[in-house]
């Protein structure tokens, strides 16, 4: 877990990121607004977002929804506070890594990951802890970027800027298959669409839904 303050470079990079993510894109936005109110629109119940960033999916969620933030960056946490407020919701916010959620087995009846499981460390260990966290039958919802097909431009350009992307985009890998990494991980089902955001290097996304077993 992190401290609220990093020397050096590692804070300034979590500094930048923070302001980055507080002032989100709005032609990115409205490429994806259709998805984010087809999927989170229609959760209720105890929500766990992990990720939240700036709580630009706040505005999705219906009052029947009690919403949790699971934030690993200390430095977003007050423009979330702020975005939280200005919206009139409650909330939860706690700071920890989706890899190791602070959260007991089956409380959630949805999880969701908008752009983060491309900079997790482990996304196979984050999986884990979002099944374990969910109820019996509780869906994941994602929305992430992913790597182009293996031959195409977009994918070589995506293994070209990695190294640098990373630093950029606080551990942010453009060229991740993270389809693959949920249709592995265990879920019951998996319903999911590969589509395209008008933006370089991330223009490739998908969006869906993952449910747990029922019993």
């Amino acid at each position: 877990m992190m401290t609220g303050w990093e020397p050096g470079l590692a804070g300034w990079n979590k500094r930048l990121h923070a302001w980055m993510l507080s002032k989100p894109n709005a032609r990115y936005e409205r490429a994806v607004a259709q998805h984010k109110q087809r999927l989170l629109g229609a959760l209720s119940g105890d929500v766990l977002e992990i990720g939240p960033g700036g709580g630009t999916n706040l505005a999705f969620y219906s009052a029947a929804v009690r919403w949790t933030g699971v934030e690993p960056n200390p430095y977003i946490h007050a423009y979330l506070k702020q975005k939280a407020e200005k919206l009139g919701r409650e909330f939860s916010l706690r700071q920890g890594s989706a890899e190791s959620l602070e959260v007991e087995d089956s409380t959630f009846d949805a999880v969701v990951s908008t752009l983060v499981l491309c900079s997790v460390r482990d996304p196979f260990a984050a999986l884990s802890e979002i099944l374990r966290v969910l109820k019996p039958g509780g869906r994941f919802v994602f929305i992430e970027h992913v790597a182009a097909p293996a031959a195409s431009r977009t994918r070589r350009i995506q293994r070209w800027i990695r190294p640098l992307w990373k630093i950029l985009g606080d551990g942010c890998n453009p060229e991740r298959e993270t389809w693959v990494s949920i249709e592995r991980a265990g879920f019951d089902k998996v319903d999911f669409q590969h589509f395209r955001v008008p933006f370089p290097v991330i223009g490739p996304h998908i969006a869906g839904l993952a449910t747990k077993r029922a019993g």
